[in-house]
């Protein structure tokens, strides 16, 4: 029996979904795969059925949003292991394979992360696996650096949700991606939630991954990405942290926001980025929010302080 089902969601991907579902179909083991697709109208989801009819597919009528769409994807599944893969990538000889082995040789671990390579320019790294520090702000290590490094395979703060696997029966622990989010930082925020139960991630660069990036929403930066990802970042904080913890990196976070603000602000994107916030606040006062924060156990204390030396320690990685 396959180990691994690979999920797919899928948005009008009609420039990158059949190139990325020929690079999984053609390994020396093809994983189960399911494609959820987000009311496309762009042909995409036509093409994966007269094309890969061994497909299995997930259809909403409209677009729902990523975390709701794995979500749907990893339920169906009925596999050891459960592959996101995002629509705009193409993936490396025996990606599936060596993602498996990490996943054995290390029971502990909710999640292992590919090493993504930038598919336009494959000299450069898209990410080595996702970071997160006391100034409120995630990122992918290695951005642009070359493709080549960050060889060392190891912890990570959370596993990038474009090429990771993850341990299926977990989910049921620490719940699933949460769809609030809609998109953007879902994959930060579920790593967030592993780290503090005691489910580290994993980074594997001998898994390799291309990938295009921004397919959906068009840009790096742009208003859309910028008010959901600020809003995002504040609900983060509020759902993972304590209230001490909180009072602990309030310095930090203020000011990493401040300089976001700033960031956003000359690229014409401030007001954008200031709505985010504040719709952030709102979702996390709101009976939603407060049902989904996470609760503060004892028994996860060390992990807590883990957590806290990261974000600590990630604030000099992320500006060095």
């Amino acid at each position: 029996m396959a180990k691994t089902t690979v999920v797919i969601p899928n948005y009008n991907g009609i420039k990158y979904i059949d190139a990325c579902l020929h690079s999984v179909c053609k390994g020396s083991v093809v994983p189960e795969i399911i494609l959820v697709d987000n009311g496309s109208t762009d042909g995409s989801l036509l093409l994966v059925k007269e094309k890969y009819p061994s497909v299995k597919i997930l259809e909403f009528a409209e677009n729902t949003g990523f975390s709701k769409a794995v979500n749907a994807g990893i339920k169906m599944a009925g596999t050891r292991y459960v592959l996101l893969l995002n629509n705009d990538t193409v993936a490396g000889q025996e990606m599936t394979a060596r993602l498996e082995e990490a996943m054995e040789e290390h029971p502990e671990i909710f999640s292992a992360g590919a090493r993504m390579i930038n598919l336009h320019d494959k000299n450069k790294l898209d990410g080595a696996g996702d970071f997160y520090c006391a100034l409120g702000w995630a990122y992918a290590r290695g951005k642009d650096k070359p493709a080549d490094s960050y060889n060392k395979p190891g912890r990570i703060f959370s596993a990038c949700a474009g090429a990771a696997i993850y341990r299926r029966e977990l989910f049921e622990k620490i719940g699933y991606f949460d769809e609030n989010h809609f998109a953007y930082l879902e994959d930060i925020d579920i790593g967030y939630r592993a780290d503090i139960y005691g489910y580290p991630n994993r980074y594997v660069p001998e898994a390799e991954v291309f990938h295009a990036g921004s397919a959906v929403s068009g840009s790096r930066h742009n208003a859309f990405k910028v008010k959901l990802s600020a809003r995002n970042s504040i609900y983060l904080v509020y759902k993972n942290m304590p209230f001490l913890q909180i009072l602990i990196n309030l310095p930090f976070l203020l000011a990493g926001y401040l300089v976001k603000f700033l960031f956003f602000s000359l690229k014409g994107m401030g007001t954008a980025y200031g709505k985010g916030l504040l719709e952030g606040v709102r979702l996390s006062a709101s009976g939603q929010g407060r049902k989904n924060k996470v609760k503060f156990r004892m028994g996860n204390l060390k992990n807590y302080l883990w957590i806290q030396g990261q974000l600590w320690i990630n604030i000099i990685r992320r500006l060095a």
